[in-house]
């Protein structure tokens, strides 16, 4: 791969090649993807979606929106830092074709803002809860009406790939999606392989799938302007975009850290657990007597987290670049974390944050609760729109699709298609709206 063909400015629907030489100083295009992405209606309902405490009441928990910028963050100063290294191992990105660090920053940015723009309410047990109606429940009828991956898709309902169809899906009044570069979208794509077949290697980018089949299309040009190198002979997979695993680590670092310290501040973890665990990153750059003069927990965890995240931004960038020939080979099969000589005191940190937060009662409720309400939607809405393309639909059915927006067209004598539109449509749904559409569907609220 090469970063020529890597750092694309196409855009969906382009009949002339853009180049960044021409671009507008004022507003360059890799900017416009962050821009278009942070204006977007999916971005917005990401506010009321869980990280990992749900519907919690207290203002510095995060949600998916939170969660999202902060990562945008990281990989913005990941990406300057290592599009710097970069341009002066390769001087002619710059001299040549005019591409700055701050390009490489707005790219990894734009993906990270993006990065969980399709993940469904409820955090990852409601990917779980999708997945688990077409594989157990009511949903799986319909294996035998659609090819082996379309419903592969379906079982493993995945947020990523849901991610890529909310990008570049084209609607009545938007053709293309969101039309964001090449560049970004490549970087958005840490797995870009179809749902089957299922891991068929312990490569990193194997480890989930990346687009529906509905997406396959747009996914073969992606990878087609970008250069992405093949990686199977047998099967539609590829090589990662070099700047995923940026995006991939600033999602890391964050949810490591952070994470962590929302546990601390809510009180399901010791704050002694915070200087016993994160001082071991920090060690080199902590001040004591600054850090034990703060007045309270919230201040003192900040202040280690802050340090936590820079250096690892930093070790991280050093990482990229010394692998970066094996990155552009394909050949580098791991996330960047992995080679980090943090790599143990970063899995204890998880360990005691999987313990203590992602399986706290509180945690495990509302998921349970998740899995009951969006399996509750999806069976009525799959059914309604079966018995509408049968013809046969009840005068109930017909009143839960006038609940949908208008944008939602189920007029498709596809089944594949109307049931991931049901599945996409609910993924949109913040947890609040899905409390709320359920209890209407069930007769508790009027």
């Amino acid at each position: 791969m090469n970063w020529e063909q890597l750092l694309s400015l196409k855009r969906f629907g382009d009949h002339n090649k853009r180049l960044r030489k021409e671009q507008d100083e004022t507003r360059l295009g890799f900017e416009v993807d962050y821009d278009r992405v942070i204006f977007s209606s999916e971005f917005r309902s990401l506010q009321g979606k869980t990280q990992v405490i749900p519907l919690s009441k207290t203002d510095f928990v995060h949600t998916r929106l939170t969660h999202s910028l902060e990562v945008s963050v990281v990989g913005r100063s990941l990406g300057r830092i290592v599009g710097k290294k970069l341009l002066q191992k390769h001087p002619h990105l710059n001299s040549v074709h005019g591409y700055q660090a701050n390009d490489f920053g707005a790219i990894v940015a734009a993906a990270a803002l993006a990065h969980d723009i399709g993940n469904p309410p409820f955090g990852h047990s409601g990917e779980k809860a999708i997945g688990e109606f077409f594989k157990t429940g009511y949903g799986k009828k319909y294996k035998e009406f659609i090819t082996d991956k379309q419903y592969q898709d379906l079982c493993d309902f995945e947020g990523n790939a849901n991610g890529f169809k909310i990008l570049t899906e084209t609607r009545q009044w938007r053709k293309g999606g969101l039309r964001l570069s090449y560049a970004t979208l490549g970087a958005f794509m840490k797995y870009p392989k179809e749902s089957l077949p299922k891991k068929p290697s312990s490569h990193i980018a194997d480890k989930k799938y990346g687009f529906f089949q509905s997406e396959k299309t747009i996914f073969m040009d992606l990878v087609e302007e970008l250069g992405l190198m093949k990686r199977s002979d047998t099967d539609v997979s590829y090589s990662r975009h070099p700047l995923a695993f940026l995006v991939e680590a600033a999602d890391d670092i964050c949810y490591t850290i952070i994470d962590f310290e929302d546990g601390i501040n809510l009180g399901l973890i010791d704050e002694d657990y915070a200087l016993e665990y994160l001082i071991k990153l920090v060690s080199d750059s902590i001040d004591t007597n600054k850090y034990y003069k703060l007045p309270n927990t919230e201040e003192r965890v900040s202040y280690l987290r802050a340090l936590a995240i820079n250096t690892l931004i930093q070790e991280v960038a050093d990482i990229f670049m010394d692998n970066e020939t094996s990155i552009l080979d394909g050949t580098f099969s791991c996330a960047l974390l992995e080679k980090s000589k943090f790599k143990a005191q970063i899995n204890d940190i998880i360990k005691i944050s999987i313990k203590n937060v992602y399986q706290s009662k509180e945690v495990i409720n509302k998921e349970i609760a998740g899995y009951r309400i969006l399996n509750a939607l999806l069976e009525v809405y799959s059914k309604a729109v079966e018995n509408h393309m049968k013809g046969q639909e009840s005068n109930y059915d017909k009143l839960i699709l006038k609940t949908l927006p208008e944008t939602i067209d189920f007029d498709s004598e596809d089944l594949y298609t109307n049931l991931l539109s049901v599945c996409n449509y609910i993924s949109k749904l913040s947890d609040s709206n899905a409390i709320l559409i359920y209890n209407k569907i069930s007769g508790n609220e009027l």
